[in-house]
């Protein structure tokens, strides 16, 4: 049989008529062919043949496929080869195929994702059902009857348990790539991201053309007769084109394309959360100071910085707001109110808001039903000043003991604590909003938490 090795733009290189056990995949596996003479060839079940990773839509390297052909032939194999670099199709038709795949791979990598879940759900409940025998600390008793069931047993715990976690590594897994999947359209659509693409493709569409005028570009000359210019250059053309139309659909849905015309100097550009005087305007960015000066700031003007004399450059497609000179002389809380709306979000909890006025409050007597005293529940965060005490609620001590020790009360940068001697509300501690992410904690506890301090009234210690 004649194995044929075929490549076009639009199929890609394809080896067809080879068998299992003749012998060409040790050659088709070496990684010394494509573009870059590092790729080996694969299997493709769908295709049902051979074919080289990468290649559809691209010119191919047309000596490694010969060192190929030659291998094959020297081999004992009768070897055809065929190369159509003309053959293409166009980038939408491409670009509409590859978002079709994503929304395949999308919905089976969340199918292997659920799958993945399910079994890591079983093996847990099966592991836990074992240790069920277990749950009144009963030991391994050596010797005893009981001593080879036991220990299989703890086996099988650890054997079930072991693929649970495993399951659920391959979940977590899935479903990152399933996400990646479903984001390929946004992530390709971006407009920054698109800008960039567009800048890069029109440079590369000049390079193009000066070969075609037997000039040097990019350090290099190319023969100005050379077909694959030609293809190159409708290529580029329409991959252009169908880009600066995506960037016409983001400003018809709302969305602000920043250049040039929209700034002068002395004008204020919002850059990666902080505001720059604008130092000089080019044709692709704006001159600010240094970001270096915007180091826990949200608003560096020209002069009065550390690095005055740095300065730092701020392509439009990175530019995410501007202000004029007379709209950064209005109060600071309207300057800032985007920044502090986003700080806020990303804290446990929200400022302190002013309360009724402070009044001294005396701490719970010490009595015969101590766990029936009221207690204060606090909350500290890496956000929170040392000299700042902030309450939640209000609750009985048991309450507040239940939600201080379950789990679900505690982050990476806030945990719960309680006090019934919390000291004067307004100089001692203050109330802070309850932003409600504890909520389904209170109600799984039974507890319905009080917003204002009064200490329960306690007998004596005396009459215990």
């Amino acid at each position: 049989m004649t194995i044929e090795i075929t490549h076009t733009r639009r199929e890609g290189t394809l080896i067809e008529g080879t068998s299992r056990g003749d012998g060409s995949a040790e050659i088709l596996r070496l990684r010394e062919y494509g573009r870059t003479q590092r790729q080996p060839f694969r299997w493709s079940r769908n295709l049902d043949c051979w074919y080289l990773p990468h290649s559809r839509d691209h010119a191919t390297y047309p000596p490694s496929l010969e060192l190929l052909a030659q291998r094959l032939r020297d081999a004992g194999f009768e070897t055809t080869l065929t190369i159509d670099n003309a053959d293409r199709r166009t980038f939408a038709e491409a670009e509409r195929e590859r978002e079709e795949k994503a929304e395949g791979r999308a919905e089976r990598f969340g199918g292997y994702a659920a799958t993945a879940a399910r079994n890591s759900e079983a093996e847990w409940k099966k592991s836990h059902d074992i240790s069920e025998r277990f749950a009144g600390g009963q030991p391994i008793i050596t010797g005893h009857h009981s001593e080879g069931r036991a220990r299989r047993d703890h086996a099988r715990m650890d054997d079930a348990m072991r693929k649970s976690i495993g399951e659920s590594d391959r979940a977590e897994h899935w479903t990152g790539r399933a996400q990646a999947a479903a984001n390929y359209e946004q992530f390709k659509k971006n407009p920054g991201r698109t800008l960039r693409r567009l800048d890069r493709l029109r440079a590369d569409l000049r390079a193009v053309e000066k070969w075609q005028r037997g000039e040097s570009a990019k350090g290099y000359s190319r023969n100005p007769d050379d077909p694959e210019l030609t293809i190159r250059h409708e290529e580029l053309t329409e991959e252009i084109k169908h880009w600066e139309q995506v960037i016409k659909d983001a400003e018809a849905g709302g969305v602000k394309i920043w250049s040039k015309a929209d700034f002068t100097r002395g004008d204020f550009v919002l850059y990666r959360g902080s505001w720059y005087e604008v130092l000089r305007v080019n044709p692709k960015s704006v001159t600010i100071p240094h970001i270096h000066n915007g180091i826990g700031k949200l608003l560096v003007r020209a002069t009065g910085n550390q690095h005055d004399d740095w300065t730092w450059t701020a392509p439009y497609d990175d530019v995410s707001g501007r202000k004029s000179a007379d709209e950064m002389r209005q109060p600071p809380q309207v300057q800032t109110a985007e920044h502090q709306e986003r700080a806020e979000q990303s804290r446990p909890i929200q400022e302190a808001v002013p309360t009724e006025t402070p009044a001294p409050v005396t701490a719970p007597a010490d009595g015969a039903n101590r766990q029936e005293g009221m207690a204060l529940v606090l909350i500290t965060s890496k956000h929170s000043r040392r000299s700042r005490r902030c309450a939640l609620w209000a609750m009985t001590r048991r309450e507040a003991q239940a939600v201080c020790g379950d789990a679900r009360t505690s982050g990476r940068s806030y945990m719960l604590t309680w006090t019934d001697r919390p000291g004067t509300e307004g100089a001692d501690w203050e109330w802070v909003p309850d932003n409600g992410s504890l909520d389904q904690v209170l109600e799984d506890l039974g507890i319905t938490p009080r917003r204002n301090w009064t200490a329960a009234p306690q007998a004596p210690a005396e009459a215990a």
